[in-house]
């Protein structure tokens, strides 16, 4: 779920001698999570082409996703015998805290839009979730963050940090994985904002798993009054939806061809409009 540049930053603030340095963060994370990664993807985005008037050229993306679960929050009944059943109940009870990982998700979008398909644009998400009790909910912790360049470097700006906190719940609906998430999310712009985030992932396989659908959407709110001089004076709160579905399929257990389709509505403008992108990726498992 990435807050991408409006049309008009808000934040206009000129990254000089360290955004060389910043731009590469995500891409070391990312060099150094492919030890253990899931998958790398590269696609072509046409949004010039759908939409000339915001896009001045289509541009490839690199799209690096990790997922581990630990734990799913469903643990297999264990049937004791006689014997194990006597050990059990001569021990003295302890009281234990155990706290269990669940799901652990990194995902780095570098989208190269810049002059000579230089990085103009990368993206940072992180989240971890975990349990102390049996009940299959989790805490989720979460963080997002990233920036971008542009012409006149001027413009250049930052894509806020953002720091989430709830729960989630992992379960299968039709053969399907799924994990929904409600948080509370704080974005600390000068005038910091409050507010629910609610985040839905699924994964499903078909015709013995040669096609793959998986992805994510997320709601939330935001002040529409950040405490900077360009949304100085606004009132009451604005809606986002952002949705990236991907639809994959698997020529081997490696490689895969398939499209990313992202879906926008308040992020890149503050128009009431929605904003639909599709690409054309392939997708290596690593």
């Amino acid at each position: 779920m990435h807050q991408f540049r409006p049309s008009t930053p808000p934040h206009r603030t000129f990254i000089k001698n360290t955004m060389k340095h910043l731009l590469f963060l995500p891409l070391a994370l990312m060099a150094a999570a492919t030890l253990s990664a899931q998958e790398l993807q590269l696609h072509y985005d046409p949004r010039h082409t759908l939409d000339p008037s915001q896009y001045a050229h289509n541009f490839p993306t690199l799209y690096f996703q990790y997922f581990k679960n630990q734990d799913s929050g469903y643990t297999p009944k264990k049937s004791l015998d006689l014997s194990e059943k006597r050990d059990t109940f001569s021990q003295r009870p302890v009281f234990r805290i155990s706290i269990k990982p669940g799901s652990f998700l990194l995902k780095v979008q570098t989208d190269l839009q810049g002059a000579s398909h230089n990085i103009g644009q990368t993206y940072i998400q992180v989240s971890q979730s975990f349990r102390c009790w049996k009940p299959p909910v989790f805490l989720s912790l979460q963080y997002s963050g990233g920036l971008g360049v542009t012409e006149p470097k001027e413009y250049s700006y930052y894509i806020n940090n953002a720091f989430s906190l709830g729960l989630s719940y992992p379960f299968q609906w039709k053969g399907a994985w799924l994990s929904a998430v409600l948080n509370y999310k704080y974005i600390p712009y000068p005038k910091p904002t409050h507010d629910p985030l609610f985040t839905l992932y699924w994964w499903s396989g078909y015709f013995h798993y040669k096609l793959e659908f998986s992805g994510d959407f997320s709601i939330w709110t935001e002040n529409k009054d950040h405490g900077d001089a360009y949304t100085a004076g606004q009132r009451g709160k604005r809606f986002f939806f952002f949705a990236e579905p991907q639809l994959w399929y698997n020529i081997n257990k490696t490689f895969s061809l398939g499209t990313k389709i992202d879906v926008y509505y308040h992020i890149n403008t503050p128009d009431d409009h929605l904003q639909v992108y599709p690409t054309a990726g392939v997708r290596c498992k690593l």
